[in-house]
C-alpha cells in the first residue's frame, strides 16, 4: 500500500468521521477472496441452501415473515422503536444479551449471535480493513436485542426487502408472499407501488428488522459507509439478485459498493470454531471506546 494512502488512512482513524475520498478507491478494490474466508472444509456453494436447509426452522420464520410483513406493520414498528426510548445500555449489554440467541432464519449456523459477529469482523481484521469497518462487522447484527424487547424473530432477522411494492421472486420463499394481506392490493402491488422510479433507498420503506434498527442508533457515530452496511446488510434480494434496481438512485448504486464488500465477510465467515472471546475483548474495548459514547438508547 502506497505511502499516501498509508497517511489518508491514518488521518481517518484519527478523526472516524473524516472524508473517505482519498482511501476508498483503493479499499473497494480489495474486494475478498471467499473461499479464503470459508473454514472447516465447506465450500461457497453450501451457503444460504434453502432447498435443503440443515434447520427446519428455516422455512417456518420465511413464512411467517412474508405473511406479517406489510407496509402498514413497517410503520408500525418504525413509530414504536425508533424513537429508541426502549432502554439505555452499553454495547457490551447488548453483546451479552445477543450471546443467547441462535438466529432461527439463518440456514449456516447454529451459534449464537456473538460468535457470529466476532467471526465476521475478525475476517474483516484479517484482511486489513479500516478499524470502523471492523467495528460495522461487529456491531452488523447488534439490531437483534429487539428480541429483548419481546419482538418476534420474524419481526427481528433474515434477509430485508422493500414494502410498498411488488415482492419480488428473487426473495427466499417468495411463495409464502401470496398470503400477506399487501400481496393483492393494488396500492402496493405493482412494480413501483407507493414509490416513484429511482426514488432513492432513502425514501423507501423496506421489512422491518434489525438493520433498520441499528442503523438508527449507530447514524450520529460511523460513516456514512458504514450506515450503509448496517442498513442493507440483510438485503440480499439487492445485493445479491439486483432486483430492486428500478427504486435506487445514482447515491445508492456508489454507497452499495461497500455493502457488496462487506457481505462476503458476514457469510461465508460463519463456521463452527467460536473465537476466543476473552483474548479479543481488550482490542474490542478500545475500538468501542474510540468511536461510541459509554451507553447507547435502544
Amino acid at each position: 500500500m502506497s505511502q499516501t494512502i498509508n497517511n489518508a488512512i491514518d488521518q481517518a482513524q484519527n478523526n472516524p468521521l473524516h472524508s473517505l475520498e482519498e482511501w476508498e478507491e483503493d479499499l473497494l478494490n480489495r474486494y475478498p477472496d471467499p473461499d479464503s474466508i470459508v473454514k472447516e472444509g465447506k465450500t461457497t456453494e453450501e451457503y444460504r441452501n434453502y432447498e435443503t436447509p440443515t434447520r427446519d426452522t428455516v422455512k417456518e420464520f420465511y413464512r411467517l415473515n412474508h405473511i406479517n410483513q406489510t407496509y402498514d406493520f413497517v410503520l408500525e414498528k418504525k413509530e414504536e422503536f425508533l424513537k429508541l426510548d426502549k432502554k439505555e445500555m452499553s454495547v457490551w449489554d447488548a453483546l451479552e444479551f445477543l450471546n443467547q440467541l441462535v438466529d432461527d432464519s439463518d440456514p449456516d449456523t447454529d451459534l449464537d449471535q456473538l460468535q457470529h459477529l466476532l467471526q465476521t469482523s475478525e475476517a474483516i481484521r484479517a484482511d486489513d480493513h479500516p478499524d470502523w469497518m471492523v467495528l460495522t462487522g461487529l456491531f452488523h447484527d447488534m439490531g437483534k436485542v429487539l428480541c429483548l424487547f419481546g419482538e418476534p424473530q420474524w419481526a427481528t432477522v433474515g434477509d430485508t426487502y422493500p414494502v410498498g411494492c411488488a415482492f419480488s421472486d428473487k426473495i427466499v420463499f417468495s411463495e409464502f408472499f401470496k398470503e400477506n394481506p399487501d400481496y393483492n392490493n393494488p396500492i402496493y402491488n405493482s412494480l413501483y407501488g407507493v414509490y416513484e422510479p429511482n426514488c432513492g433507498l432513502s425514501n423507501v420503506y423496506m421489512s422491518w428488522g434489525h438493520d433498520e434498527y441499528v442503523y438508527y442508533m449507530m447514524k450520529n457515530y460511523l460513516p456514512e459507509s458504514a450506515l450503509y452496511i448496517l442498513r442493507y446488510h440483510s438485503f440480499y434480494p439487492q445485493h445479491r439478485e439486483n432486483a430492486y434496481e428500478h427504486l435506487m438512485d445514482k447515491h445508492d448504486q456508489e454507497m452499495f459498493k461497500w455493502v457488496k464488500l462487506f457481505n462476503p465477510y458476514d457469510l461465508y465467515s460463519k463456521n463452527p470454531n467460536p473465537p476466543d472471546w476473552q483474548k479479543l475483548k481488550p482490542y474490542y474495548e478500545d475500538l468501542v471506546a474510540k468511536y461510541l459514547p459509554r451507553t447507547l438508547k435502544f
